[in-house]
């Protein structure tokens, strides 16, 4: 969720903007995600209705949102999230009332007899206050301001909370609807609403205007949000790597729509280098959307959300825009690439995060690429695993370091695959339909992926980076004046160091059992900082 003048402070710019985004302050809101109760456990959502009305001057809304969702077995039981500041004025359950008690931000439905396995349609209507945000975007609620001009500017962010923001939903990240979402928003006529997917249609009716928002894929429920403000569009067509013409649509305030143009440019250029190493932009069938918002940013599915200002640095002598570089980075890596549990946050993370080093190395080179993880290195904090178990929450899931030492992984990986198999192999993961759109994806996939493609076992390397704290112990003991043995203390397994002595730098394999070199001269051990380590050496 992100941003050179110099590589040190592209990775300040970029540590503010992202990586500081896992400061949050506390907050009293529900989890998102966490351990599938059984009720949800049982349902597949299809298809989210959602049409509600908003009203500016008293932060409220009202309306309703219709559930399509697929029972696996017959239940007398259905479980939806929603906060406690709505109140439910009326539930139908295939068109009839059901009982239903909503507390402790749960809406549970019961019925004397159960409803058959198959589909079952779910109407709520409900008002109320949603939750205010205080520091958007790392903390989560309705953002009600205004521009420069006066007139009304309201944005949503979810992704700590989930969909219960503002709608009725299962508010686990194992399951977005297979069929997309219908978002109807009305506001005061004159102001505009972007939403994900495509514009269906805007209906006017005395001083209020309703917005349709349609999408057609799989959506996570966090990017299931709207922006309202005084926006015009600004356009532009891409074309993608597979050949497809794809509208580019920038919502921008009408005070900035000058800037319009250029920034759609720059997204362009984004654009490219991702589908490069990650295949086609996922959405080609919908748009490619930004959003001017009053906070710094965050990945919504064909509207990310753009606050940083048209504040530039540079790359390659470019112009370069690293928050919405990372934003976009997100529609691979957490909107078609999701975590089923948000245990294996760091895939969006991590790896988004070194998707933005790859534009690096595309502009300048590959030692440019490696400085920035060279920069990583005093900035991962190390004090928790990666990855902490599972059915974790949002909010324990979301630490610092899912971001650089996830993405300082992924370097390494690619270290010690190397390109001609790591690269197809990343864009697998991007690209195969076993864990992308309607099918979430784990660690355990993601590692199983470079292994059939590397033929190695990498368990050992993912157990060390991901589950525990440790980082690679490698021990450098003289057995003479101009012999020293080099071998990894704490994996089993062999992987190629760089190893330089008097004599240069060369790459080579290394296990437990170690190697001997030869050196009238100390040898220093991967000096380019491929991996998170340390060095003992044993004088």
């Amino acid at each position: 969720m992100l941003r050179f003048i110099t590589y040190f402070l592209l990775l300040l710019l970029i540590t503010g903007a992202v990586f500081g985004q896992a400061t949050r302050p506390p907050t009293d809101r529900p989890s998102y995600g966490g351990k599938l109760k059984p009720e949800q456990a049982n349902m597949d959502v299809l298809h989210y209705t959602i049409d509600v009305a908003l009203d500016i001057p008293d932060k409220s809304i009202s309306g309703y949102t219709i559930i399509r969702c697929n029972l696996l077995a017959p239940a007398t039981a259905l479980l939806f999230d929603l906060m406690d500041s709505f109140k439910v004025e009326k539930l139908l359950v295939n068109d009839k009332p059901a009982a239903f008690t909503h507390e402790h931000h749960e809406l549970h439905i019961t019925a004397p007899q159960p409803w058959p396995a198959g589909l079952v349609t779910v109407r709520v209507q409900y008002a109320g206050h949603p939750m205010i945000a205080k520091r958007p975007p790392w903390d989560d609620g309705f953002t009600f301001t205004t521009d420069s001009t006066g007139h009304p500017w309201v944005a949503v962010t979810a992704e700590g909370t989930g969909g219960k923001i503002f709608f009725p939903a299962k508010d686990h990240p194992s399951d977005e609807p297979d069929e997309g979402v219908d978002l109807t928003i009305t506001v005061p006529k004159g102001l505009v609403v972007a939403g994900p997917g495509l514009l269906a249609g805007i209906k006017t009716k005395g001083d209020r205007s309703s917005y349709h928002w349609k999408t057609n894929y799989p959506i996570n429920n966090y990017s299931i949000v709207f922006n309202v403000g005084d926006y015009t569009v600004v356009t532009r067509t891409y074309t993608t790597i597979e050949g497809h013409k794809v509208p580019m649509q920038f919502y921008v305030l009408k005070e900035h729509a000058d800037k319009g143009p250029y920034q759609l440019e720059l997204l362009e250029r984004f654009a490219h280098v991702k589908e490069k190493y990650f295949g086609e932009y996922p959405w080609a069938k919908e748009k490619i959307g930004i959003v001017e918002t009053p906070h710094l940013g965050m990945e919504h599915q064909t509207m990310n959300a753009y606050g940083n200002k048209f504040r530039y640095t540079q790359i390659g002598g470019q112009d370069f825009d690293g928050l919405m570089n990372h934003e976009f980075g997100h529609e691979w890596w957490g909107n078609k690439v999701t975590a089923g549990d948000w245990a294996d946050y760091w895939i969006h993370e991590g790896i988004g995060t070194f998707g933005d080093a790859l534009y690096t190395r595309d502009m300048e080179g590959e030692a440019a690429y490696e400085k920035i993880f060279q920069h990583y290195v005093p900035r991962i904090r190390n004090d928790k695993p990666i990855v902490l178990g599972k059915d974790i929450t949002e909010d324990d899931a979301y630490h610092p370091d899912i971001y650089p030492k996830g993405a300082f992984f992924i370097h390494t990986i690619r270290y010690i695959l190397g390109d001609s198999i790591f690269f197809p192999a990343i864009k697998r993961i991007a690209t195969d339909s076993n864990h992308t759109y309607i099918h979430s994806a784990s660690t355990a996939e993601v590692e199983q992926t470079f292994e059939q493609a590397s033929g190695m076992d990498l368990s050992p390397l993912f157990h060390l980076y991901l589950y525990t704290t440790d980082k690679l112990e490698i021990r450098v003991r003289p057995a003479d004046p101009t012999h020293y043995l080099v071998q990894l203390l704490n994996i089993d397994m062999s992987l190629p160091l760089e190893i330089t002595t008097d004599a240069g730098t060369k790459r080579t394999m290394v296990d437990k059992k170690g190697i001997t070199v030869t050196s009238t001269t100390m040898p220093f051990i991967d000096t380019r900082d491929f991996y998170l380590k340390k060095v003992i050496y044993d004088l």
